[in-house]
């Protein structure tokens, strides 16, 4: 019925043990409790006839040739050669009979003692008779236990067996969000972690298709016009410029050919980048030697890349070249889409999500009906490939970011690109 690696197998041995061994130890407890209150009684009974015999100092009035039966009890004197003061009583069984005897002083003068003997049969069959109905109601109370226990498992391992069955009919085809709100609430995290994994294999699966579509289309296209070319050069013989140009335009066609290979490569290498192990870096000194290094390039170009960070430090866990290809891209595409004497703002601050990172610059803006982040998607008169952003974006997803690009509200021309890193993994450093 359970494996060995089963929770709910291990739940029910674990609760029926605990069970086990607290209905014997109460048991045991309360059947020694009785016995000792009635064998107490019973001591206490033979110990006040013996002290009223004693006091009396005579037996004559309950007993005949020094034995007699009164109520069922045996009262003999005897003698002992040496006087003891301590009282003794022991239990005897003879023929299927048990008795209980009492040693007591009688007469210190003689070295008498009061010998009494009272038949307990009865006594030990009702004791017998508890311990057997104890018996039968640890059986039952086992049982009873038992069928909690199965219950009470099937009811915690619901929600587990729901997500595993939900699970388990998906495909790549079929993937819809679990609701949330129908899981208990110690479940709830368990749901929303899932839906994001569910988020995250949909976007890959949807980006993956658009990716070998998109790549097949990019380089037939080249393909198509080295062939083309190529089949006009032989159709009669040329010059030797003719064929050189001919060859350079081939040439030409091959290096954009090699561009879209080496960003599908890149694509490997991220996947490769995700199974990394994160590590604790400063987010704002990061991103402070990156736009230290930009900078050099924007003078070379004209144009100026500015800086505004907040908070003055921001410790967090995560995949360090992920972010890296994330920031990189934004600040490539920024200074290549803003114009001579334009401005770039790398600037980040902190909210509720976590830190908000963000380049803002002059260029053409864009067209936000259209996804950018999809593979070899393009905008703007600049040349491209189409798969920065789609590699931004999985980045993003990887390191369970927000990532967003949208046209500048102030009025002036141009892009905001955020990127929102979560606070869950990430601490914020005192100000200095």
């Amino acid at each position: 019925m359970f494996s060995k690696k089963s929770i709910r197998r291990n739940f029910l041995i674990q609760i029926l043990i605990a069970s086990l061994l607290l209905i014997f130890s109460f048991s045991f407890i309360l059947y020694f409790y009785i016995e000792k209150s009635i064998y107490e009684e019973k001591h206490q009974e033979l110990i006040n006839y013996a002290k009223n015999i004693a006091l009396n100092k005579d037996v004559n009035s309950i007993h005949s040739d020094n034995s007699n039966t009164l109520l069922g009890l045996d009262i003999q004197i005897i003698y002992l050669k040496q006087m003891h003061s301590e009282l003794d009583m022991y239990e005897k069984e003879k023929d299927k009979y048990t008795y209980l005897t009492l040693i007591y002083p009688f007469d210190s003068k003689k070295n008498s003692y009061l010998k009494i003997t009272k038949e307990i049969s009865q006594t030990k069959r009702i004791l017998d008779k508890i311990l057997n109905y104890i018996f039968m109601i640890n059986i039952v109370g086992f049982l009873l236990i038992f069928i909690y226990a199965v219950a009470v498992s099937k009811m915690l391992i619901s929600p587990i067996q729901t997500l595993s069955a939900r699970l388990s009919n998906m495909n790549e085809h079929l993937i819809n969000p679990i609701k949330v709100e129908t899981l208990p609430t110690e479940f709830e995290p368990l749901g929303e972690t899932i839906n994001h994994l569910l988020t995250r294999i949909q976007n890959f699966v949807k980006y993956q298709k658009e990716l070998f579509i998109g790549t097949a289309h990019e380089l037939k296209t080249p393909l198509a016009v080295i062939k083309l070319k190529n089949q006009v050069t032989l159709i009669k013989k040329r010059s030797a410029e003719e064929y050189i140009e001919a060859l350079k335009v081939t040439n030409k066609t091959v290096d954009e050919m090699n561009i879209i290979v080496s960003n599908i490569l890149n694509i490997g290498r991220q996947e490769g980048a995700q199974l990394e192990k994160p590590v604790e870096i400063d987010i704002i000194a990061f991103l402070r030697e990156k736009a230290n290094d930009f900078q050099l390039l924007a003078s070379n170009e004209g144009k100026n890349l500015e800086m505004s960070f907040e908070p003055s430090g921001f410790m967090a866990n995560l995949q360090l070249s992920l972010l890296n290809q994330i920031v990189q891209n934004f600040l490539q595409n920024a200074l290549k889409f803003t114009s001579k004497n334009g401005r770039v703002l790398l600037k980040s601050s902190q909210d509720d999500f976590g830190l908000l990172i963000e380049v803002i610059d002059e260029g053409c803006g864009i067209d936000e009906s259209i996804d950018l982040f999809a593979p070899f998607k393009r905008q703007g008169n600049k040349s491209g490939v189409g798969l920065g952003l789609f590699l931004a974006k999985s980045a993003s997803d990887a390191l369970g970011a927000r990532i967003k690009i949208r046209n500048r509200l102030d009025g002036i021309e141009g892009t905001t690109a955020s990127l929102q890193l979560n606070s869950k993994l990430s601490c914020t450093l005192p100000r200095n």
